[in-house]
């Protein structure tokens, strides 16, 4: 069988990786050019591709087509394959072709990373066989180029989730539906979240569906679905005072903070417990579980003003989450590409805590607009150096910088962790200083 393969990145080459290793014919083709950590894996592996352009007349001659996420539906490639009769797939529907384990699987506007590294983490301290990938880092069809584990673990976006056709997890979780990426759906959140509901149409009886009882756009989907799994609706009132053991009653220890991250975490346990894992392993897990980076980061303290790195925070309802979780007043680092924010959300908590707003952006209009008459000092760099430097200045001790950002960041970084990375390396060159004038 011939395949064809849309985009080369993470996920483009792990689904060439893995159809290599299962004899299929492999032909990679990506608009732009290929990373050179990719091309010398194709090259190692005798797998033919092309970059800066898409041959028609040679992707055609594929049985079907793997599409990487960031290619949406509407480029003219794959709507040109699709003319010509060709199965389109997402990376994700063709790994799970090749997986007989467990599954579970998160998706959500926001949470998503936090909530799949949690259970992938007590799986991991309790002793069982786990892996995890998807939108997480590495993608589901390199994991099982190498082995197939009995419990995967995959984080997945609403643009994986659109290429699927029998992908069933025997537990899907979701978190939220907010306004994020509407530009690839023509701006309608009930189209985005209706990519998100996919996630439960292949369920069965035997499977179970862990949502968030509190969001109304999940129930009305839902309603309109025919999920079959079993539901688990989690409600504010089962974490907001905390998580507690089903045995003893004794409060879980975490490390996360929060109250999104309540919610998160409340969550996974739900599906922990599904799983089958006891009480007290459930509690190992959360004692010892660390975020990943540019999610709420902690990443110094300088003369008493705490500097916190959530450049992962690209959409409203993040932002929300991470402000609300502020304690003291607060200097706002946000900006980059908008993806069509509504603001309003945040009007509340900018009056009441951001005493500055610093705008990181090429464009900052919609923000300074939004906010010039809630928060009393706005100003704006393109220099991340500059924007930090500026918050130093502006805080007191007590008070908290935080990169929070609400919007994409290509418009000055390669993605939001290097925008992540500038901050943090520009916070600890300050500390150094700090440490050498001392």
């Amino acid at each position: 069988m011939k395949v064809a393969i849309i985009g080369a990145a993470e996920s483009g080459i792990g689904a060439a990786l893995l159809a290599k290793n299962n004899k299929y014919e492999v032909f990679v083709s990506d608009f732009g050019e290929i990373p050179k950590k990719y091309k010398d894996e194709l090259k190692n592996k005798n797998i033919p591709f092309e970059e800066k352009g898409h041959t028609i007349e040679r992707l055609i001659d594929a049985g079907f087509v793997i599409k990487s996420p960031g290619v949406p539906d509407t480029a003219l490639v794959l709507r040109s394959l699709k003319k010509e009769g060709l199965k389109v797939i997402s990376e994700i529907e063709f790994g799970y072709s090749f997986y007989s384990g467990k599954l579970i699987a998160i998706t959500g506007s926001n949470g998503k990373t936090t909530t799949s590294g949690l259970i992938y983490h007590v799986l991991k301290n309790a002793g069982l066989d786990v892996e995890i990938g998807g939108n997480y880092g590495t993608s589901f069809a390199r994991i099982l180029t190498e082995r197939e584990p009995e419990y995967m673990v995959l984080e997945l976006s609403s643009f994986q989730l659109d290429g699927i056709e029998k992908f069933r997890p025997d537990i899907a979780l979701l978190l939220n539906i907010s306004a994020d990426h509407l530009d690839r759906y023509d701006y309608d959140i009930m189209k985005y979240g209706a990519s998100k509901m996919r996630i439960i149409e292949n369920q069965t009886e035997a499977d179970a569906f862990v949502f968030n009882g509190d969001d109304d756009l999940i129930l009305e989907l839902y309603n309109s679905t025919k999920g079959k799994g079993k539901v688990y609706p989690i409600k504010e009132l089962d974490y907001i005072q905390g998580l507690f053991s089903k045995e003893d009653g004794r409060k879980f220890e975490m490390t996360i903070k929060g109250k999104h991250n309540l919610f998160n975490a409340r969550c996974a346990v739900e599906a922990l417990r599904i799983i089958g894992l006891s009480e007290d392993e459930i509690t190992a897990g959360l004692k010892t579980f660390k975020n990943e980076q540019h999610r709420m980061e902690e990443v110094a303290t300088i003369n008493g003003v705490t500097f916190i790195n959530d450049s992962k925070a690209t959409n409203v309802d993040a932002v929300y989450y991470a402000l609300d979780a502020m304690e003291g007043d607060i200097i706002w680092i946000a900006g980059g590409t908008d993806k069509g924010n509504d603001y309003s959300p945040l009007f509340d908590l900018a009056k009441k805590k951001v005493k500055a707003l610093i705008c990181l952006g090429v464009d900052n209009k919609k923000l300074v607009q939004s906010f010039s008459r809630l928060i009393p000092i706005i100003i704006a760099s393109t220099k991340v150096s500059n924007v930090v430097d500026n918050a130093l200045d502006l805080a007191s001790a007590g008070d908290t910088v935080i990169l929070s950002p609400a919007c994409a960041s290509f418009d000055l970084f390669e993605n939001y962790t290097d925008r992540g990375d500038q901050f943090k390396r520009r916070v600890l060159e300050i500390v150094k200083i700090g440490e050498i004038e001392s």
